[in-house]
């Protein structure tokens, strides 16, 4: 059950890479200039307190993060975040290959 609840929240996640390539692109022919809605941007633009929130938390936490991970994944277009953990949450709660042979007990 959980293994389903978490494939389906990969799933959502890659419905929302979608929309957001989909949305990048239209914008992409409508004025003719490639710019991509940036991770950090779209958080900022959903809950701004929370984003500083979680700032303020990685640095009390584990300072050297912040620069070294989270700033970059923060600078990666949306459609890229979201496919790829939605990807990761499809990879990893996938269905277990069934035994040849064997009784599952």
């Amino acid at each position: 059950m959980i293994r389903g609840f978490f494939r389906l929240i990969g799933l959502l996640l890659l419905a929302g890479g979608f929309v957001f390539m989909v949305y990048d692109g239209a914008r992409f022919v409508a004025d003719q200039t490639l710019r991509f809605t940036r991770f950090g941007q779209f958080w900022n633009d959903i809950h701004q307190s929370s984003q500083a929130a979680f700032r303020a938390w990685i640095e009390r936490t584990a300072p050297f993060l912040w620069d070294s991970v989270i700033k970059v994944v923060l600078d990666q277009p949306v459609f890229a975040v979201l496919g790829v953990a939605g990807i990761l949450l499809m990879i990893l709660f996938r269905p277990r290959k069934p035994l040849i042979g064997y009784a599952r007990d």
